[in-house]
């Protein structure tokens, strides 16, 4: 999901893609968090702001791309982010994250490793990846995290190229996100699974939605956004899935076709991890630009953590 450009890139057919590697280590220096390493190989990329927000606010924005504009058939990307102590830093893109269609059954494959130190924030808030029709992809990404470590993840997808007449055509997307806090213990353990399967595919699973997202909020300073969130989730879609009462107080009577209408937008909100110290955020939605107002509105209140409010 971390990775995206402008242009394609050729396919490489009859050969093996290697590994490549990315690394970005954030430090304070002079009581600012700083990027003092950064390392990527062809084709990964990483653009690295001077300065994305108000000089006072003390963050470190990081673009990621590859040359080519996507994931190419057999294409194998690690990246490796290391947030010291009391740093922030926000991992974003520029576009969406195109992957292209497989060849045979190549799948490509993204990791995301990360080690959040004690009082830092990590917010990885890209835009979605969007599958070309027989494409194949599968990422993970693994959070390793202090008692007092915070995180934001942003992890979605869309039904694909709209304009092209495909919806829900890739073969394969998978997407795994772990939480570990200290002594490896696990805190968050999810993956999402969409495979092309009988006697369904995934389009008639998937009905009208055409986007899907789950957003994870996690530790000490993202305890307000938490609260904020899963409030205006529960206000939403209580709204939303109302059902009308007459004036006796009994439940009013729907037609057929009422009752079978789905709502263009859905949201879940529960919490996990000790003391309930993070909440995820489950999504379906029919267009990509609800699920982006959700996604501004909601995380607005990091604003002055970040310096810049995401998805602006």
């Amino acid at each position: 999901m971390l990775f995206t450009g402008s242009g394609k890139r050729k396919e490489r057919v009859g050969r093996e893609i290697e590994m490549e590697k990315g690394k970005v280590v954030v430090e304070k220096v002079r009581r600012k968090s700083t990027v003092t390493r950064s390392f990527s190989k062809y084709p990964l990329k990483f653009i690295i702001p001077r300065k994305a927000g108000p000089s006072k606010t003390d963050a470190v924005w990081i673009y990621s791309l590859t040359y080519g504009g996507g994931i190419v058939s057999g294409d194998s990307i690690s990246v490796e982010f290391t947030i010291g102590d009391g740093c922030t830093a926000v991992l974003t893109t520029q576009a969406s994250t195109k992957v292209y269609k497989s060849l045979g059954s190549k799948c490509s494959e993204q990791v995301l490793e990360a080690r959040i130190g004690s009082g830092a924030l990590f917010a990885v808030i890209p835009d979605p990846v969007t599958c070309f029709a027989t494409a194949r992809y599968s990422q993970k990404q693994v959070f390793r995290l202090v008692s007092d470590s915070s995180l934001v993840v942003v992890d979605w997808c869309t039904s694909g190229r709209h304009e092209s007449g495909e919806k829900w055509d890739f073969e394969l997307y998978r997407s795994t996100n772990n939480i570990f806090a200290e002594d490896n213990q696990p805190v968050f353990l999810d993956t999402v699974l969409l495979e092309q399967s009988s006697p369904a595919s995934i389009a008639e699973r998937m009905h009208d939605y055409q986007v899907i997202a789950m957003v994870i909020i996690y530790g000490p300073k993202l305890k307000i956004v938490q609260d904020q969130v899963q409030e205006n989730v529960k206000r939403m879609m209580s709204q939303q899935l109302h059902i009308p009462s007459t004036s006796l107080g009994h439940h009013a009577k729907t037609s057929s076709h009422n009752c079978l209408t789905r709502p263009a937008f859905i949201a879940s909100c529960s919490v996990f991890g000790p003391k309930g110290i993070g909440v995820v955020v489950r999504i379906a939605s029919t267009t990509t630009e609800s699920v982006y107002r959700f996604l501004q509105h909601q995380l607005a209140g990091m604003e002055p953590l970040l310096g810049v409010s995401p998805y602006c």
